[in-house]
C-alpha cells in the first residue's frame, strides 16, 4: 500500500487534501478513486485512507482508521555529522533515518570542503528535510527526524549538550563503542562524526574538554559516510531497535 507524508491533522472520517507532490505522484502511477493508501503527519502513528478524488495536481482522501504503530528506537540518537563533500550528506541522512536517528546536526569542521551560508545553506537545509520525508515514507517511520541548520563545530561544542552524552568517534580512542554499549544502559546519545579526514587533533581536544567521550569503531578506519551509520547499528543492536 503506498505511503505518504501529509502534514495536517488526520482524523477518522475526515477528508484531507493531499500535498500537490503526492497528488502528482498518485496520478503518474495511475491510482484511482477508491484505492487505499497510508498517510502519516510526523507526529506519531499513521492512518489508512481511501482516495476520493484524484487529478494531475489535486487529490482528496478520506481517513478510514488510525493505527498507533511506532517503530522508533527506545532512545534518542542525534547524529552530529561533519559536512562531507558532494552528495554524501544526502546518503548519510537517508540511511540514518532508516536506522532510527532522531536528529541530524550538520557541522562545519576544519576539514569540511563544503562551505554553506546564507541562501545556499537555507536551500540545502530544505533539501535535506525533503530527504528525511522520503526516507521516512519508505522505511515506515511515523515521526520525522529533525535536521538542524549547519553550525560551526566549535560554536556547537559551546552549547548545552541537550542530546545526551556526546560520543566522539575517533580511531585514536582506546575503548570501543561496541564495548561501551554492552556495559552501559540505554540512554540518549549524540554521535560526533568528522568529515573526510576526520576531526583535527585540536577539534578532538576541544570536544573532550567539552565533556565528550572518545570511542573507536574498532581496528579499521571507517569513512565519514560509514562511521555514523555503523555506530547507529551498534547502538540499536545493543540497546534494542533492530
Amino acid at each position: 500500500m503506498p505511503r505518504f507524508y501529509c502534514p495536517q491533522p488526520l482524523l477518522p472520517g475526515g477528508l484531507v487534501d493531499l500535498p500537490e507532490a503526492v497528488a502528482h505522484h498518485l496520478h503518474v502511477v495511475r491510482q484511482q478513486s477508491g484505492d487505499e493508501l497510508v498517510l502519516f503527519n510526523g507526529e506519531g502513528g499513521q492512518v489508512r485512507a481511501r482516495l476520493v478524488e484524484i487529478g494531475k495536481r489535486r487529490a482528496t482522501a478520506e481517513v478510514l482508521a488510525v493505527d498507533a504503530v511506532d517503530v522508533e528506537l527506545p532512545f534518542r540518537v542525534t547524529l552530529a555529522q561533519g559536512l562531507p563533500e558532494g552528495s554524501k550528506m544526502d546518503w548519510i541522512i537517508e540511511k540514518a533515518v532508516e536506522l532510527g536517528t532522531s536528529a541530524i546536526q550538520p557541522l562545519a569542521a576544519q576539514r569540511s570542503v563544503v562551505r554553506l551560508s546564507g541562501e545556499r545553506a537555507d536551500k540545502r537545509l530544505a533539501h535535506w528535510q525533503g530527504v528525511v520525508v522520503s526516507a521516512s515514507e519508505q522505511c515506515g517511520r511515523n515521526r520525522l527526524a529533525d535536521v538542524a541548520p549547519v553550525q560551526d563545530f566549535q560554536r556547537w561544542l559551546g552549547q548545552d549538550a541537550a542530546g545526551g552524552v556526546r560520543i566522539l568517534l575517533s580511531p585514536r580512542a582506546d575503548a570501543s563503542l561496541a564495548q561501551w554499549t554492552r556495559q552501559t544502559p540505554a540512554q540518549d546519545v549524540t554521535l560526533l562524526v568528522g568529515p573526510e579526514g576526520g576531526f583535527t587533533e585540536q577539534e578532538e581536544d576541544a570536544a573532550l574538554a567539552a565533556g565528550a567521550l572518545a570511542l573507536s569503531m574498532g581496528p579499521r578506519v571507517l569513512r565519514t559516510e560509514t562511521a555514523g551509520l555503523a555506530a547507529l547499528a551498534i547502538l540499536a543492536a545493543g540497546w534494542g531497535g533492530i
